[in-house]
């Protein structure tokens, strides 16, 4: 656990980027799970995704 905070107080965006990554491609899973999406098209939301959640955390750390 010590190891996780560690790396959390050295790496804040990077964390929150991770944290934020994980969390949408989940949602982005169970919101379309039904729609049919093919392998590819799975690879590019999924990586569209984690760089939208890489740009939000980008942001979130302007203050």
């Amino acid at each position: 656990m010590n190891g996780l905070k560690h790396f959390w107080n050295r790496h804040p965006v990077l964390s929150n980027w991770l944290i934020l990554a994980v969390g949408m491609v989940l949602i982005l899973y169970f919101s379309a799970r039904h729609v049919g999406f093919l392998p590819g098209q799975w690879a590019a939301l999924v990586a569209a995704t984690v760089v939208l959640a890489g740009l939000c955390a980008w942001i979130i750390s302007w203050e």
